[in-house]
């Protein structure tokens, strides 16, 4: 909806200069009506893919959140590769040393769909925070074979964020574990996917 808003917005300031008078009527149209924006995107995008629209009566202000089953695949061992990688780090991340286990991951160095017959092997694991393992999964935060850190993200920013959580980890070594420090092979082929 945030984007919808933006991009009526801007098509209303570039109607005053070089938009079609469509564009403005629309803006006005639904600039103050944000209950009738959301069942007619919703509408629009059901007429689109072929589903049947509700009638408007029937959504009362925005639509209502649904849930539906679903069949899912599900990683079987993972708890057991999760307690192995936490205990190895003291349940501490290897980064940051964050201690909260609700916030800790047991990252895989190489991911579980390239490598199926490490995908429970405790040194083929990290154990992260959320935000920087999130980061490690985009590719945006690597470890090398040294157990340094190479934030993808470095230099000034507008973002202070990219400062106080990955570029100033830049050259950082990782904390090891007790047991099952990371293979370097594994960390080879990090070096070899993000380089």
């Amino acid at each position: 909806m945030l984007v919808l808003d933006a991009a009526l917005q801007k098509r209303k300031i570039a109607g005053a200069r070089h938009g079609s008078q469509a564009d403005v009527e629309i803006w006005n149209e639904f600039n103050g009506n944000w209950e009738e924006l959301s069942f007619e995107s919703e509408r629009l995008l059901q007429k689109m893919t072929g589903d049947v629209p509700l009638p408007a009566e029937a959504v009362p202000g925005f639509p209502e959140g649904r849930t539906r089953e679903s069949r899912v695949r599900v990683r079987v061992n993972q708890s057991f590769f999760r307690a192995a990688v936490l205990a190895a780090y003291g349940a501490r991340c290897c980064l940051t040393g964050l201690s909260v286990p609700q916030l800790l991951n047991a990252s895989h160095i190489v991911p579980w769909s390239v490598d199926v017959k490490n995908r429970t092997n405790p040194r083929n694991g990290l154990c992260l925070n959320a935000i920087h393992d999130r980061a490690f999964d985009c590719g945006l935060l690597t470890i090398m074979p040294d157990l340094k850190l190479s934030p993808k993200l470095k230099g000034k920013s507008a973002d202070v964020g990219v400062h106080d959580l990955l570029s100033r980890y830049e050259g950082a070594s990782i904390s090891l574990p007790h047991r099952f420090a990371p293979d370097s092979e594994f960390l080879r082929y990090l070096m070899r996917k993000f380089s």
